[in-house]
């Protein structure tokens, strides 16, 4: 089961599982405003299993930048060999070395490109410029990353006890 989490100010802010809303409970980081019919038992207590929290604070994130992965890095690029420019799935593109670490490369935001498995082995060791191969955006540190939609699938749906809670669920409804 999981649990969504809102913010201070009644917001949805993320779904986690059950026992790490549990933890949060116990730390006193959040309330529960909607339970499940389930208990949660062990030696000394019985708990009924959280389906809607509150964070009690306003958590503020400190501003570190973008990290560096392969998701932030396909995002950056739209998810496109910057090479030959097509669109693929995560799981056909692969990093590049613009700079290949043969010739002193380093992995960093401003080195490593999305490509299509095609180019990359056509640029092999060699920088674009030695491939004849052109980049379509150079690469750069990003200050933020573009919205990704994440899809929820709840394979039944949205619990009935979050529906208060998610306005977009209701006009979804609505529209319908």
């Amino acid at each position: 089961m999981q649990t969504l989490v809102l913010t201070h100010t009644y917001q949805p802010h993320r779904v986690v599982s059950w026992q790490k809303a549990i933890t949060m409970l116990f730390d006193g980081k959040v309330e529960v405003l909607s339970e499940y019919d389930e208990d949660i038992r062990s030696v000394s207590i019985t708990v009924k299993m959280p389906a809607v929290v509150r964070l009690v604070r306003h958590v503020r994130h400190a501003k570190r930048g973008v990290k560096f992965s392969r998701a932030n890095v396909l995002a950056r690029d739209g998810f496109a060999c910057q090479y030959c420019g097509r669109n693929a799935p995560p799981r056909e593109l692969t990093f590049d070395h613009v700079v290949p670490r043969s010739q002193g490369g380093r992995t960093s935001w401003e080195n490593i490109v999305t490509a299509c498995a095609r180019c990359n082995t056509r640029k092999g060791g060699r920088t674009p410029e030695q491939a004849g191969m052109a980049l379509r955006h150079p690469p750069v540190r990003p200050k933020e990353l573009p919205m990704l939609f994440v899809r929820l699938d709840f394979g039944r749906g949205v619990p009935e006890a979050w529906k208060s809670w998610m306005w977009w669920q209701s006009e979804l409804s609505e529209s319908a």
